[in-house]
């Protein structure tokens, strides 16, 4: 299989940088606090912005103390980046996308103070143009956060491909009318009749640049990209 676009628009968290045991350790905490299930509380969060989590998990909550626990949780998960990383592939495929000026964002349901915390330890590329948090009134699943990102990079929806890791991505990203490729294939990920491409991590992928588009091949099926890149 082949796609092809004209941007990129990657997550954060489990798509370009591994920061999984810092996610845990913080919302675990929020668990304990909570006297909620460990288990249950990170089946639910992962790719989930934070503020929703928090109204999952505290439905009977004030504004003030949904406020408050974000505060907390934010500080925690922004000061602990230890083994906070970029995955396999995540630098290369950035440089390769900056090389040939093929635009690019990244759209995460974390907060500023919290993806510039992880992204300057995992030592990624600034992109040009960020979607976090602060940007969008509906978080993923909503498909808000990839809608303004293929807006900002001035290009329509379908001419993006998103990366996502996370239920709630997979969702936003495919209810924008954006193409999916999976980063981490697991058993239970939705709508997988209507995701475009799977792969392990994103050294799994070579990209061509031609006649204005650009051309994702999956690696594993054999495919030889002698083409020139322009």
């Amino acid at each position: 299989m082949v796609l092809q676009c004209k941007g990129f628009l990657f997550d954060l968290d489990g798509t370009l940088i591994d920061s999984l045991p810092a996610v845990e350790r913080a919302w675990c905490k929020f668990a304990d606090k909570m006297g909620i299930s460990r288990d249950e509380v990170l089946s639910y969060v992962h790719g989930t912005p934070a503020i929703l989590s928090l109204r999952h998990f505290m439905p009977d909550a004030s504004e003030e103390e949904i406020a408050s626990t974000f505060k907390w949780i934010e500080k925690i998960e922004t000061e602990d980046t230890e083994g906070i990383a970029a995955l396999p592939g995540a630098l290369a495929l950035i440089d390769k996308l900056n090389a040939l000026d093929i635009p690019w964002a990244i759209v995460t349901s974390g907060t500023i103070p919290l993806a510039s915390a992880r992204h300057k330890v995992a030592e990624l590329p600034e992109p040009a143009h960020w979607v976090t948090a602060e940007s969008v009134k509906k978080g993923k699943p909503n498909p808000e956060p990839y809608l303004l990102g293929a807006k900002k990079l001035g290009l329509l929806p379908e001419e993006c491909v998103v990366f996502e890791d996370a239920v709630a991505g997979i969702h936003a990203g495919l209810d924008a009318g954006c193409q999916v490729v999976v980063v981490h294939d697991l058993p239970g990920i939705p709508r997988r009749e209507e995701i475009h491409m799977t792969i392990t991590n994103l050294e799994d992928i070579e990209i061509v640049k031609s006649g204005g588009y650009v051309s994702i091949y999956k690696m594993d099926q054999g495919i030889v990209t002698d083409q020139e890149s322009s």
